[in-house]
């Protein structure tokens, strides 16, 4: 399940390409949105630079491996105006106890305003629960404690798990194999989504592969 390129529906990674070439007024700069599908935006959405979809579920280790070597570099690429990235919170897994600890963070992220939404990424990879495949975590108290190490008073929206279904339905619109999945204007990514400097190539030279 946690496949770390695995296969993705082409069309996942042209939508955001197609939502950036809305006609519309400058955003005003670098900025971080939150889409209707729950996906985050991290960018200016008048510029032109391409497109990195990241598809990632809270509970997937590899997914943290990924973030703790990469995330510093995509977020400083975003702010210099050189990509446009998308957070798109999954969940790929199907048994227990991995499935339930996947969607409480995810529905608790959706709680999370803009403002201290990458802050609580980074608090839900620090507590993520391990070993993984058994262990289990994310509980709503620590999610809520997590809310507020982050700057958001969110108590009630993430104990209540009011997101949980529209974020399970909106992870089944996506056809993923597994997390993580980096594709950049189309192009599934290799090796180099676990490598800061050959990242920062890929998204300066626009390389990939296909799907």
């Amino acid at each position: 399940m946690m496949k770390r390129f695995a296969a993705v529906v082409v069309a996942c990674g042209v939508l955001s390409v197609l939502l950036f070439s809305q006609p519309g007024k400058s955003s005003g700069g670098v900025q971080l949105s939150r889409q209707a599908d729950g996906s985050m935006v991290l960018a200016d959405r008048s510029s032109d630079a391409p497109v990195l979809d990241i598809f990632e579920d809270y509970d997937c280790p590899v997914c943290k491996d990924m973030h703790a070597k990469v995330d510093a570099t995509i977020q400083r690429l975003a702010r210099e105006g050189k990509v446009r990235v998308v957070y798109h919170p999954v969940t790929i897994f199907r048994d227990e106890p991995m499935r339930s600890n996947s969607v409480r963070a995810a529905a608790a992220a959706r709680c999370v305003p803009e403002a201290n939404w990458l802050a609580f990424r980074d608090e839900l990879y620090a507590i993520q629960p391990a070993p993984h495949g058994v262990a289990s975590g994310f509980t709503v108290e620590e999610l809520v404690k997590a809310a507020r190490k982050a700057g958001a008073a969110v108590d009630e929206c993430v104990t209540s798990q009011s997101y949980a279904k529209a974020h399970l339905e909106q992870s089944a619109t996506i056809g993923l194999e597994g997390t993580p999945t980096l594709v950049l204007d189309g192009r599934m990514l290799g090796n180099e989504a676990f490598d800061a400097a050959a990242l920062e190539q890929a998204i300066i030279g626009g390389t990939g592969v296909e799907v």
